[in-house]
């Protein structure tokens, strides 16, 4: 009941229960007390990456094939619409950047889901190709104002010490979004792809606005300071961990070598991450496995990242977060050359493991680190930025994987080449500077 009193307050008002105009302000205290306000802005966060990246990232795939058999379309014309979507991670994400630095994840997050829907909707009443494709545009643009940019930046304005456990809860809701697509295909089996998405495009609405609702931007609104400390007589509520940074400029940190190497390194985790996701059953059919093995392969991939994203999440607060993502590098790289020898008997359960635990621990520490070595000041900028470097590399790494499949009609100097450039990243971490000496 405190629970569903607290939830009904956060809708109702804008304030949070420290406030007198809170429907029922000892019972919202009371919560307030036992769970820091901050979880509550973790498990909202969660909700909506779930969905979303259940809805129209895991669960595109299950309508490729309806939309072909509809309009006789060819795959690749169908396949063109994820680039489109690709859009809100890619040319958006530094300019949602500056958009969340400046009005707040609380408001993209409401335009994000009330677009995102629109578009969800649209796409179900699609007559035509551009009409499709249009529709996939509108979906980028909502997706854009609530994903990893605007979710990420509030979740690092409040928590300091703990934000890698923080943002390896939120970050975890698009590993265990891959539950979403067996019920994606039941209502395509049982109502047709249209009002499937109009479903969907309605519990965009349903679920997310009212869990919006649960966002505050910024823990000092509310006499907070990050990780839910009271600031003490006389201090403004800022973030301790913060003090060292807040001398530091936007402008100074695009110039530093330790920006551009984080940055490089993203690059790399997207450009292997996207060729594996992409290729991995086309590949796995190469080398004999059958396609439902191929295809739980595939979907173990993001199932099993869980794992990364909480460990690391948590090894990232007890220890420097670049060697935690050096750690994970080269779990990340084990995986890719172990998928280079997968006739081996035993290297596919490797590959799994080794690949996913990695590249789950590094969605979370891409965020944290930046939050470890720059505070909150312009977060949202900086993860945009580093989320555009990590969209070039994800367009160049299935491509290049494809052209070199076409050529050779072998995957296999692919995941070598990937475990090369891996091993590059792990360079580039470990010339990244310290935290302690960027500090000074």
């Amino acid at each position: 009941m405190d629970l569903y009193v607290f939830i009904v307050a956060q809708i109702g008002y804008r304030d949070v229960c420290n406030k007198p105009n809170c429907i029922n302000e000892e019972s919202c205290k009371a919560v307030m007390k036992r769970i820091y306000y901050g979880w509550w802005i973790v498990l909202a966060n969660f909700t909506i990456v779930f969905y979303v990246a259940g809805t129209i990232f895991y669960g595109f795939t299950a309508f490729i094939e309806p939309l072909v058999a509809e309009f006789g379309w060819s795959y690749t014309q169908v396949s063109l619409a994820s680039s489109l979507r690709g859009l809100e991670m890619g040319i958006m994400a530094p300019v949602v950047g500056l958009l969340v630095d400046r009005f707040g994840s609380r408001r993209l997050l409401f335009i994000g889901i009330i677009v995102l829907g629109a578009g969800i909707i649209l796409l179900g009443f699609t007559q035509s190709l551009l009409m499709f494709y249009g529709s996939f545009l509108l979906i980028a643009f909502g997706a854009g104002g609530c994903t990893s940019v605007v979710t990420l930046t509030v979740v690092a304005n409040w928590f300091d010490r703990n934000v890698g456990k923080a943002m390896a809860v939120m970050v975890s809701g698009f590993g265990v979004s891959g539950l979403i697509v067996p019920v994606i295909v039941w209502l395509i089996g049982a109502y047709g792809w249209r009002t499937a998405t109009i479903i969907l495009g309605l519990g965009m609405w349903i679920i997310g606005l009212p869990v919006a609702c649960i966002v505050r931007d910024k823990p000092e609104d509310y006499g907070y300071f990050p990780d839910g400390k009271k600031p003490k007589d006389g201090s403004t509520p800022l973030s301790e961990g913060d003090a060292p940074r807040l001398n530091v400029r936007f402008k100074e940190v695009l110039k530093k070598r330790t920006f551009l190497f984080v940055n490089l390194s993203e690059a790399i985790r997207l450009m292997t991450l996207t060729a594996v996701i992409t290729h991995i059953m086309p590949y796995l059919g190469t080398m004999g496995f059958t396609r439902p093995t191929a295809g739980l392969v595939a979907a173990g991939i993001p199932l099993l990242s869980v794992i990364g994203r909480f460990g690391f999440g948590w090894l990232g607060d007890l220890f420097e977060k670049k060697h935690a993502m050096v750690v994970a590098f080269i779990l990340m790289g084990l995986g890719a050359l172990c998928l280079s020898y997968i006739d081996v008997d035993g290297l596919l359960y490797m590959f799994i493991f080794f690949f996913s635990v990695g590249y789950g621990g590094l969605a979370v520490l891409r965020g944290a680190i930046l939050r470890e070595y720059y505070g909150r000041n312009f977060f949202g900028k900086l993860i945009g930025i580093m989320m555009g470097f990590g969209a070039v590399g994800g367009v160049i790494g299935p491509t290049a994987a494809g052209w070199v499949f076409d050529r050779t009609g072998s995957y296999h100097s692919v995941w070598l080449v990937f475990t090369g450039l891996l091993g590059l990243a792990i360079l580039l971490l470990l010339g990244v500077e310290s935290k302690a000496k960027l500090s000074r």
